[in-house]
């Protein structure tokens, strides 16, 4: 009886402690904001998962190269892409990225990176997700999460899921900012 009781005092201690257990929170060097016409989404990028693509990014948005891109791509129930600055799914910052996989699952309100067929081919282009996906996971670098404008995300124009969600005349990224560097 004693070992039973052990044993089930170790498993409700780890219940707690998993329950009680905070959410992954970063820094405001590790938040990233996109002003989309509708508002700013809010998302914590994981640079534990993934810390050459949050590198990237963040050198990409203080550079402005996400200011004013399109998402060129949005299937209503799966995700909407985003940060190639010639809208085409094609165009991209140049600079290839080594995948960072991780056993992340791909659900609503995570934010992946596109790539093409290559694994390591990963460059500008991101993804919101706004269903879930369990044939990305493994598959695509996490880099974050959204933790407030969702329901912006879900505004986004979309395309026609029988073109592969190519949008015309798509809705457009007025700006992105990392937090830490936002004048208060």
């Amino acid at each position: 009886m004693t070992k039973l009781f052990r044993r089930l005092t170790a498993a409700l201690a780890l219940l707690l402690a998993t329950a009680t257990a905070p959410a992954f929170a970063g820094a405001p060097d590790d938040t990233l904001l996109l002003d989309l016409p509708t508002g700013t989404v809010t998302i914590e990028l994981r640079p534990d998962l993934a810390p050459h693509h949050i590198a990237r990014i963040k050198e990409l948005v203080r550079k402005g190269f996400y200011d004013g891109t399109p998402f060129h791509r949005v299937i209503p129930g799966f995700m909407a892409q985003g940060g190639d600055p010639t809208g085409t799914g094609t165009g991209g910052s140049g600079v290839k990225l080594k995948a960072e996989f991780s056993g992340e699952p791909f659900v609503r309100g995570v934010v992946g990176m596109a790539r093409a067929n290559s694994p390591d081919s990963a460059d500008s282009q991101f993804f919101i997700m706004t269903g879930s996906a369990p044939s990305l996971n493994g598959r695509y670098t996490v880099i974050g999460t959204v933790t407030d404008g969702m329901n912006l995300v879900d505004r986004i124009k979309q395309g026609d899921p029988a073109d592969n969600g190519v949008v015309i005349n798509p809705d457009k990224l007025v700006r992105a900012r990392i937090q830490a560097d936002v004048k208060k």
